[in-house]
């Protein structure tokens, strides 16, 4: 019986089409972040369970893909932890490895095993994959490229508002307006969480502000309410999410809130600071969001995030914000970072939605050599690896077929010249090429075509 053939859910293929989408977001990416200074590194994959383990929430943890041991290994496992229903511990008697949920993580684990050979501030960009056991949905998966990148040592200011002037970059060269890009303190929702006395309760808050654009501000008002917060926290709380104004109104407003609490004025300079430095937007407008939260446990300052246009229902395209104690976890102190995380695939669903793929990046074939038979292309050989060597995207078609098929394949890859060499062009002494695009065909005298000066006509 045959299986038919399928991929796990919250996974995908990429078809040459789509590949050459992906590959044009990341290579506008990947160009923004080296003239920002940052140097690309590597990490495994996966990583230790313990390197991962309590560094994401609640919430984060149970998301992370757990790789089951092998062979030896699985003779170990505690079978006793499974029967009496604790399920933590059996999995990791079965598991001491899991793919990795983010580049951060990750990050702060390398700085710590390589900081001898480390320049700090160290400035590092990476564009590899993730894994999150996240419901599939619309421009979420399970498996997805992140655009991460972080600056850590002795950062203030400056380097949080790079950050932003990298990422307006970015979206000014993929020629995406109308942005917002949301800031807020991590500083700020402690503050919240005093100001409604439940500051035991600050992760519940976080978590749950965190879900405003999933569930709406009436969602987060009945969690809280199932969290067993009081009904004065739950009052305090709605008039917060339903003020608005500028960015000034709403920090004067917060500021008279928190007139009382000790160091409430240190967050509110972080982000002045921070705002002050940041050059002339281009494509980003900047909303001061105090229920901005950003569930990640590792923030302990500034966060951002960026949504799309009003209308696109995708989630946000990009976020990231500042951290003082990961490699704490590592044994490595006094090290903070700051940094921003792209997701490639939600860009590549924005740029389809609003049309802003340039045409030119399905161009991927220049010429197609037609193939009239083995006798003709051992005399085209030549011509075919000096075209190469001039950069020129050459495919020769693998079978002397009907010609009919062969143009339709040329069609099918888009080819922008087609090169005709058969009995009668050799006959002629000629070699004649056709543009697909105006349909004209140009002769030349086979001993004599140069293609370098193809290519300068080309160009006239």
């Amino acid at each position: 019986m045959s299986i038919k053939p399928s991929i796990p859910k919250g996974t995908r293929d990429f078809l040459p089409t789509d590949f050459a989408k992906f590959s044009y977001v990341k290579n506008i990416i990947e160009e923004h972040f080296k003239n920002y200074g940052y140097v690309e590194i590597k990490t495994p994959s996966f990583e230790k369970t313990q390197t991962l383990s309590g560094k994401y929430g609640d919430d984060g943890e149970k998301l992370i893909f757990h790789i089951l041991n092998s062979g030896e290994k699985l003779k170990k496992s505690d079978k006793s932890a499974f029967n009496s229903n604790n399920l933590l511990d059996f999995r990791n008697s079965i598991s001491d490895k899991a793919l990795r949920y983010d580049l951060t993580v990750p990050l702060a684990r390398f700085i710590t095993q390589n900081q001898n050979e480390i320049n700090f501030p160290f400035k590092r960009f990476q564009i590899e994959n993730v894994w999150r056991a996240d419901r599939p949905q619309h421009g979420r998966y399970q498996e997805f490229v992140q655009c991460d990148a972080d600056v850590v040592g002795n950062i203030g200011p400056i380097a949080e508002s790079e950050i932003i002037n990298l990422v307006d970059d970015i979206f000014s060269s993929l020629k995406i307006k109308n942005l917002k890009l949301k800031i807020n303190h991590r500083e700020i929702l402690n503050l919240i969480s005093v100001y409604v006395e439940e500051a035991n309760k600050f992760k519940q808050l976080t978590i749950s502000f965190d879900k405003i654009d999933k569930i709406g501000v009436n969602g987060v008002i009945d969690e809280l309410i199932n969290d067993g917060f009081s009904e004065s926290a739950v009052d305090k709380i709605k008039t917060l999410l339903s003020f608005s104004g500028t960015n000034d109104e709403k920090f004067e407003f917060l500021k008279n809130l928190f007139k009382n609490q000790s160091l409430s004025d240190s967050c509110f300079n972080d982000l002045k600071s921070t705002m002050d430095l940041v050059a002339k937007l281009k494509t980003i407008e900047i909303e001061f969001d105090f229920s901005l939260a950003r569930g990640l446990g590792y923030y302990t300052g500034i966060i951002f995030e960026l949504v799309p246009p009003n209308g696109l229902d995708i989630g946000s395209i990009a976020g990231g914000g500042r951290y003082d104690n990961l490699t704490n976890n590592f044994g490595l102190k006094n090290i903070s970072g700051v940094g921003i995380s792209l997701g490639i695939d939600r860009i590549c669903h924005v740029l389809e939605i609003l049309n802003l793929f340039p045409i030119k990046i399905f161009q991927s074939i220049d010429i197609l050599v037609l193939n009239f038979g083995d006798s003709f292309l051992k005399d085209l050989i030549q011509h075919i690896q000096q075209w190469r060597k001039n950069n020129q995207k050459v495919l020769v078609y693998p079978s002397n077929q009907k010609l009919k098929k062969q143009m339709q394949y040329a069609n099918h890859v888009q080819a922008k010249w087609v090169v005709f060499f058969g009995e009668n062009e050799k006959n002629n002494d000629q070699l004649n090429f056709k543009n697909m695009i105006t349909g004209k065909t140009i002769s030349y005298k086979f001993n004599e075509f140069n293609i370098s000066n193809f290519l300068n006509q080309e160009k006239c």
